[in-house]
């Protein structure tokens, strides 16, 4: 029995490495990235898919993660000729849709990174929505999954 575990526990370790969803109620969040930040950044980013095929309507309250000084949901807009960032109150996530936080749109944003974020690295954000709750997310830092 114990060598049996002894070759289970490396197994189980590495099929964690490559969860990439996340249920909490109705929705499942998906392929949870960041991209890596140069050493001075004090800034980043986060971005998933929810897929909330399943639920009723719900909405993205806030996020919390201990890499920065202030978590926000942010999305980006043109004014003019120019593409700005901007703070968002909450992030619908309508019945029957599926939401992508992505570069150029919706997403987490990380203002005042105590440390670069490293590629291969990885970190716990937790998401609270307004009729499912919370979920801790694993976001994996590097390149953008192929979200299939």
């Amino acid at each position: 029995m114990k060598r049996l575990l002894l070759l289970l526990i490396p197994a189980l370790i590495s099929f964690q490495g490559f969860a990439a969803e996340f249920a909490v109620g109705d929705l499942v969040i998906k392929h949870p990235w960041a991209r890596p930040t140069p050493p001075v950044a004090d800034a980043g980013a986060a971005y998933f898919i929810v897929d909330n095929s399943r639920g009723a309507d719900d909405r993205l309250l806030s996020a919390e993660a201990d890499i920065s000084q202030r978590v926000e949901l942010h999305t980006h807009l043109m004014e003019g000729d120019v593409m700005m960032m901007r703070k968002v109150d909450t992030i619908e996530m309508p019945a029957g849709q599926t939401v992508a936080l992505q570069p150029g749109g919706l997403h987490i944003m990380f203002i005042g990174l105590q440390a670069p974020l490293v590629e291969g690295d990885r970190f716990p954000l937790t998401l609270n929505f307004e009729k499912a709750g919370a979920v801790i997310v694993e976001v994996a830092i590097g390149q953008q999954p192929n979200a299939q």
